[in-house]
Formats: structure tokens, sequence, C-alpha cells
């Protein structure tokens, strides 16, 4: 199958094998003469980042990057590539990588412009207003994994690094104007990073299905999400050269993303404050979630995965789906709580009322009281 398309939902989208590089047509189309490529610091040296670099050098954009960013995003490291894009008088910016580069670089050309402090632009209410929208850099969107889909959200998720509660910061201008999804970029991607990114995707559209908001296309997205992930995870897990599966996974990636616009729910209201608590990965964090959140939300989400379930590939309905989730983690070797990936207990009364407070509580199909946020604390820890 011919997986390549030339998308305009959400934004532009050239998807494809291959497509990074018309790189430089897509900083004109945006009006990007000098771009700064912002990822992390794990991809700076990788033969993606470099060729992708020598693409840019080559066609007269310079060769400007930057990645200090930390695995989850701060406001320091924020207030860093803020300073770099300033000195070096870039007019734009290529957010590079994952999760971590894609919202760090998107903050950057929202920052760069602005006079208030990050926090004044949380997703809450109509802050977003307080920006000056004339002074958000473009934004051309790369991803190099298949789990976030941030290259089609029109937010980011940074951690104050003083309080450890992650934040979302919003705009309708953080929306890249251009995305390259280039299934090529995520061949090189580790069992566990594939693993884990997948999952996060997964969880964007377990949870968009499940939240009680009305919202038809997110919902028929998020179906549709889960499908691919099912049936392509494991290959690109087996075999990370498997183009059509890496393809796949980079659409249902996207399409989570997309989905969630529908709400989050306890999954994500766990995992922002152990993330930003422990600086666990955000994606594994959520799988090892899942199970537990399932369980509680049974009662209100069983009769849609009855529903569901055979299209998605699963038997059984609801309990066949919920029994599957714990097996499918367990097959890319997902730990089964997050003791082992270094959370304890004795932060509990710290991350109660985080999670409590987390804008992914307002999607959550059973209402989150503190006993039974507590109680999946202690279940999932």
């Amino acid at each position: 199958m011919n997986l390549v398309g030339n998308w305009s939902y959400p934004t532009a989208v050239k998807f494809g094998a291959g497509r990074i590089k018309e790189l430089p047509a897509a900083l004109a189309q945006a009006g990007i003469t000098r771009p700064l490529l912002v990822t992390d610091r794990g991809l700076a040296d990788m033969a993606i980042t470099q060729s992708t670099l020598d693409i840019l050098e080559e066609s007269g954009f310079g060769r400007a990057i930057f990645a200090d960013v930390d695995p989850n995003p701060t406001e320091v490291n924020l207030a860093k590539g803020v300073e770099v894009y300033k000195a070096g008088g870039h007019d734009g910016v290529i957010a590079f990588g994952g999760g971590s580069g894609l919202d760090l670089g998107k903050m950057v050309a929202f920052m760069a412009g602005q006079t208030r402090p990050i926090w004044d632009f949380e997703d809450i209410g109509d802050w977003w207003t307080r920006a000056d929208a004339d002074a958000i850099a473009p934004i051309i969107a790369v991803p190099t994994t298949a789990g976030t889909g941030s290259e089609v959200g029109r937010a980011s998720v940074i951690t104050n690094s003083v309080t450890h509660v992650k934040k979302i910061i919003f705009h309708p201008k953080v929306l890249p104007t251009v995305v390259i999804a280039d299934p090529e970029l995520t061949v090189g991607m580790p069992k566990f990073i594939t693993a884990g990114t997948g999952l996060d995707a997964f969880a964007h559209c377990v949870e968009a299905f499940s939240s009680p908001f009305y919202h038809p296309m997110s919902q028929g997205i998020a179906l549709e999400g889960m499908r691919l992930v099912i049936e392509n995870l494991p290959k690109a897990y087996a075999d990370g050269t498997d183009l059509e599966a890496r393809s796949n996974m980079m659409a249902a990636a996207a399409m989570g993303a997309v989905a969630f616009q529908k709400g989050l729910g306890a999954i994500h209201a766990l995992s922002h404050p152990i993330g930003a608590v422990f600086n666990t990965h955000h994606g594994t964090t959520n799988a090892v979630c899942m199970p537990a959140v399932l369980e509680l939300n049974a009662s209100a989400i069983a009769d849609r995965f009855d529903r569901a379930a055979s299209y998605i590939g699963v038997d059984g309905g609801f309990d066949g789906f919920r029994s599957f989730v714990q097996e499918f983690n367990d097959s890319f070797a997902i730990p089964r709580k997050l003791s082992e990936m270094g959370a304890s207990l004795d932060k509990i009364d710290e991350l109660v009322p985080a999670a409590l407070a987390d804008p992914s509580c307002g999607g959550n199909p059973i209402e989150l009281t503190e006993s039974n946020v507590r109680a999946l604390f202690e279940a999932v820890i």
C-alpha cells in the first residue's frame, strides 16, 4: 500500500516516507528564512537530525540547532531556547523529535515575542487571549516518534521546575503551519521507545473514546486510531524497518492527538504528576496506568467498548478489551507497577492534589475524587 498523502486536517500535513526532503519547501510555505531546529539532547547527534540539518544547510537555511531539552521539558529549557532564538535572529522554528522536542520547539516560537511569563498562558478559560498573537513565530513540526501527536496540537506540556507540576500551555497559533510526517525518521527508534510512544498514542485514543463529551468526529477518529495501534504496534516493535507499520503508527499518533479534543481522563491525570515528580517516560507511564483506570471507569464505558471491540480486533467486548490491554502491555515488556520506573508512594500527598487539579480530570467518565484518585495511585505504584 502506498501510504502517502497531503492532508489539510487539522493543518497542512505532508505524510509519507522520504518527505523530509520537502522541508525547504515547507519553510518557504511558512515564510521562514532563518529557522532554529529545536530537539532534545538524545536526538541532537543522531543521523536523522544531522541529515535534516544537511538539508537545511544545502538549501541555504543555515544549520542552527538548540537541543538543551529535558525529557519532560521545563521553563528553564524554554528560557535557554528563547535566548538562542533571539541571539540567532531566527524567524521561525522547526520542532523536531518526540513529545519533548515538539512541545519545547512550539513554545520557543510562542514565547520569543511575549512579555508575560509562560504560566500566564496556561490552558484555563480564555487565558490564551493574553498572548500577543502577532508575535508568535511560524512553526514547522517534524515528528520522529509515533506517540504524542504534538505535531498536530495547539498546546504544549511544560513542567514547572520549582513546583514539579505539568502545565498545559495553549494558543491556537501554536498549531504548526506545516507538518512533515516521514515514517522513515522513526525506523531507528529503540524497541522501548517504539513501545512507550506507541502506547501513548493508544492511551490518547482510548481516553478520547471513553470521554463522555459529545464530539462524534473525534469519537470516530479515536476508534480507528485504536485499531491501527492494535494491528501495527506489534509489527513495528518486532521489526523496526517495517515502513508500513511505522507509517500506520505515525498516522495513529496524529489521530490520537486530534481525537483527544474530545477529552482525556484519569490516565493522564495520574501520568502528568508522576512524570513531573519522578521524570518517568510519559507514554510508558500512561500504559502502566491504563488497566487500573479502565477498572475504575468500567460501569460508564463498558457498553461503548462492547460495541467497538470486534472492530478493533478484540474478542469479548469490554471485558475482553480490559484483559487485552494488560496482555498488550506485557507483550512490550511494560512494567506492571510504576515503582519499577522509580515512582514511590511517599509522594502520594503531593501527587493526589496535582492529579485532581489536572485538566484531564474533566474528561474522565467517572467523577474523580480524592479517595478514588488515591486508590488509583496506590494501585499503579
